[in-house]
């Protein structure tokens, strides 16, 4: 992959870096960084080597911008534009991945920046990160699942209200209503994303496969259902412990 790759993909000690690259541009997504992404996740999930990923942007100003606006109107069709988002639905891969994935969030983290970075499991930001959800100012609304993740992230009323105004918040604000995990001073953000990083690849694969699951599944379940789930993947851990 060389250097002007719209996503670069890096592998070290169990945890694979993906790097939004299209610095010049805020690290808008376009057609180009969706299928980069589409094919980088599938190693993610596929390759037993990496057991966490990381999500950042490239440059110095954003984490990603959000949609290619440019790219607005150009599909051939509607229907062609559906077809290719369906194929290739990179937001429900992510769902899909039970390993643990890290935003490394810089700058701006705007619209589908900020959506992708809530489909990671820890985001961990910079102080000078600034998170919105403009779309509804352009006149649509939020499209990589912002209207569903966010209300899942922080407080209803404060998800309203991002989803609602459109209004940029910034770092500190962010970890207040749980938006982020935490907080770094810019200089010390690769640092202690690796540092993360290592640690969740340092656990057993399957205990942190079976937590996810279990978190992810069990969160539109009722209760009783989502503690027979639990049980259920419990048992299956212990199950090699019992036969061993």
């Amino acid at each position: 992959m060389t250097d002007d790759a719209p996503l670069l993909y890096e592998k070290a000690d169990g945890i694979a870096w993906l790097t939004i690259n299209r610095p010049d541009v805020l690290n808008a997504l376009n057609m180009a960084v969706r299928d980069e992404l589409w094919s980088a996740l599938l190693a993610v999930r596929d390759d037993p080597d990496v057991r966490v990923a990381v999500i950042r942007g490239a440059g110095e100003r954003a984490f990603s911008a959000g949609a290619d606006i440019s790219e607005f109107g150009t599909a051939p069709s509607y229907v062609d534009a559906r077809r290719a988002r369906h194929e290739r639905d990179v937001w429900a891969l992510m769902l899909s991945i039970m390993k643990p994935l890290v935003a490394s969030i810089h700058g701006f983290a705007y619209g589908a920046g900020c959506e992708l970075s809530l489909l990671c499991d820890i985001r961990i930001a910079s102080d000078d990160a600034r998170f919105a959800l403009p779309e509804v100012t352009l006149g649509y609304i939020p499209s990589a699942g912002g209207t569903q993740t966010l209300p899942r992230a922080v407080p209803t009323g404060v998800a309203r209200e991002m989803i609602l105004s459109g209004d940029p918040i910034d770092a500190q604000r962010a970890l207040r209503i749980g938006l982020v995990n935490r907080v770094v001073p810019r200089a010390r953000l690769r640092k202690e994303t690796a540092a993360v990083a290592a640690k969740l690849a340092a656990f057993s694969p399957a205990a942190v496969a079976a937590v996810k699951e279990a978190m992810l599944r069990g969160a539109d379940l009722p209760l009783e259902q989502g503690l027979r789930l639990e049980a259920l993947l419990g048992e299956r851990l212990r199950g090699p412990a019992r036969q061993a």
